[in-house]
């Protein structure tokens, strides 16, 4: 496989850290963004010390200037992204009833404005190198709506109303663009919820467990791969059967 250059936005969360070690493990060049200088070094030292070195770069991926600036940064360090993962990510939960327009615009502005202000930058270089691959990381709440968390919902739906839309736009200059909706996973955030929630929540999955971070960054993986170059405008469930439709 040719070694490519990999952007992944939030990569230092449970499934986006998951996603940099596969795509390194498939032999590309990694990098992530990060806010916090701190927590991201001692992530940095970890993912050393498992044997995997991944390119930093300082960002916030709700400004369009400081995305625009992260990629031109890691084209510097690493070359031309060809691959791009959308997975940054954040939720301020509460019944519309008494959401706040700061939990609704943050939330927006970081989980679906932050997909045009990154994408922008490297689409052109792709479509120009005609290869690219650029994936979503929406939710089962996408599609299915959760409780309190309508903010949340309408940013993943609408992460893969821009996937089918960009799909279209570059399928024939070798730019495929997918989405993948992961169900429940068992990341920190969701660990700390308390162990019968947790129990509540797998009781309702058919396969009876919850998603690995691992499990979520293999298809992301397998929609990375050159034999993939024919699947474009998908959206990818992993959701152990949580929820199903066709």
């Amino acid at each position: 496989m040719t070694s490519r250059v990999a952007f992944v936005t939030g990569g230092t969360g449970g499934i986006g850290t998951a996603i940099c070690k596969q795509l390194a493990d498939m032999g590309h060049k990694v990098a992530t963004n990060y806010r916090n200088e701190e927590k991201a070094k001692a992530w940095q030292a970890q993912m050393k010390a498992d044997g995997y070195d991944f390119a930093l770069v300082k960002g916030d991926v709700t400004s369009p200037d400081e995305a625009q600036a992260m990629v031109r940064e890691v084209e510097q360090k690493l070359g031309p992204i060809d691959i791009l993962i959308n997975n940054a990510g954040i939720t301020r939960d509460g019944t519309f009833h008494k959401m706040s327009a700061q939990q609704w615009g943050d939330v927006i502005n970081t989980n679906l404005n932050s997909v045009f202000n990154v994408t922008r930058p490297v689409i052109d270089g792709m479509r120009e190198r005609k290869w690219g691959r650029i994936i979503q990381i929406s939710s089962i709440n996408g599609l299915k709506g959760q409780y309190g968390q309508a903010n949340y919902a309408a940013a993943k739906a609408g992460m893969h109303g821009f996937t089918i839309s960009l799909a279209r736009e570059n399928a024939k200059l070798g730019v495929t663009v997918n989405t993948v909706s992961p169900g429940y996973v068992a990341t920190d955030m969701v660990m700390a919820v308390p162990e019968e929630v947790r129990a509540k929540i797998a009781a309702d999955i058919p396969t009876g467990r919850l998603g690995m971070p691992e499990e979520i960054a293999y298809a992301v993986g397998f929609l990375v791969d050159e034999r993939a170059a024919w699947i474009t405008g998908s959206n990818l469930d992993i959701n152990g059967g949580h929820h199903m439709g066709w």
